[in-house]
């Protein structure tokens, strides 16, 4: 099982890039986009890239606004799978 960082690990992550943001025992960034099929298609990238390492983040669309939200959740908080998905989606 992956490791649960601690305060200063995930400061440190969140350091690292940008738009993320701390919530609880969870990192999110909000995307905007010109319209519904934008989003769509950038949820798919990002399921793509999900499947690809076995690690799933909390989706929530609002027509062309998306909320990603990354946790590990058997883990139980933020490990380094989460920040590294994070990087992953920010190349998208």
């Amino acid at each position: 099982m992956a490791k649960v960082l601690n305060s200063e690990e995930v400061d440190t992550g969140l350091a690292q890039l940008k738009g993320w943001v701390l919530r609880g025992n969870e990192i999110e960034k909000r995307y905007e986009f010109n319209d519904f099929r934008e989003a769509i298609a950038f949820v798919n990238a990002v399921a793509d890239e999900a499947e690809k390492v076995d690690h799933h983040p909390d989706i929530t669309i609002n027509y062309n606004k998306v909320l990603l939200a990354l946790s590990t959740h058997n883990a139980g908080g933020l490990t380094e799978k989460d920040f590294g998905l994070a990087r992953d989606i920010d190349f998208i």
